[in-house]
């Protein structure tokens, strides 16, 4: 996976990735991409390109433990969220729905970086780093590859034995 960093800093909580107040407007992950932290940068979402990549420090997805902040995220076509740490709970949600979350140390990723995630591995194409990631069990991965829990479970029927 390559993309564009767009960073963040720490303690990004779901409040910030989408505002609960939008979920009682839809739940629509097409609608939802428009409001993508318009809390922190009204013009963000409309910035948003397929392939960008969510860059925070620690602790991201840290508030409530609404869904609809990683349905925002896929909904904007971003496939991987990379951050020093995460909630349990966004951490969970985001390997449900298909969103890639990679902990790693961020500190070095500049706005407009191009990133590349390569296994256990985050290479900067930009500045030529390469930082390590912590490695996700391959049931996780497979959930990811298969676009969430839902389509894992249509397509296996089970968890492997």
């Amino acid at each position: 996976m390559t993309g564009r960093a767009r960073v963040f800093g720490d303690d990004i909580n779901t409040d910030y990735i989408i505002t609960s107040r939008r979920k009682r407007e839809s739940l629509d992950p097409q609608v939802l991409r428009q409001y993508l932290f318009e809390e922190i940068d009204p013009r963000f979402a409309a910035s948003v390109t397929p392939n960008d990549l969510i860059v925070a420090g620690k602790n991201f997805g840290c508030g409530s433990a609404m869904e609809v902040a990683v349905t925002a995220v896929v909904g904007a076509g971003i496939g991987a969220v990379l951050a020093r740490s995460f909630s349990r709970t966004y951490y969970r949600n985001a390997v449900n729905n298909g969103l890639l979350p990679v902990i790693c140390d961020t500190s070095r990723i500049r706005e407009g970086d191009r990133i590349a995630i390569a296994g256990d591995e985050v290479h900067n194409q930009t500045t030529g780093e390469i930082v390590a990631a912590a490695p996700l069990p391959r049931i996780m991965l497979d959930i990811i590859e298969a676009g969430g829990l839902v389509p894992y479970f249509r397509q296996w029927g089970r968890f492997p034995i």
